[in-house]
């Protein structure tokens, strides 16, 4: 059973070459990689954008509150409303992304151990 949430109508047509840059990415072998494309397709805001995005998502999911994440992230409140927005009623790429950080982070915890 595929658990990839549908998009709403219009969200991703207008993303005309969406799939190709996925397919794209996912023939990537490694974070190496994936760096170096990411470094090649986005220019330097873009990245340090999608970064900051990133952090904002990682502190909601620790539970603090908006006015801390915005101080932490040095981020706008409008920014980290935006972000948890996506975060609790987007498409779930954030929360699988979270899920599979910290799975992998314990994975490696107990690897070393």
């Amino acid at each position: 059973m595929d658990e990839t949430p549908q998009s709403t109508p219009g969200e991703t047509e207008d993303i005309r070459e969406l799939d190709a840059l996925v397919e794209a990415i996912l023939s990537l072998r490694g974070a190496a990689e994936i760096e170096r494309f990411l470094r090649d397709v986005c220019t330097r805001a873009e990245l340090e954008a999608l970064a900051h995005r990133w952090l904002i998502a990682r502190l909601l999911e620790e539970g603090l509150p908006y006015l801390a994440v915005a101080e932490q992230a040095d981020a706008s409140t409008t920014t980290v409303t935006r972000v948890s927005q996506w975060l609790h009623h987007g498409a779930g790429g954030y929360r699988l992304a979270l899920e599979r950080t910290k799975a992998n982070r314990t994975d490696r915890g107990k690897a070393g151990k």
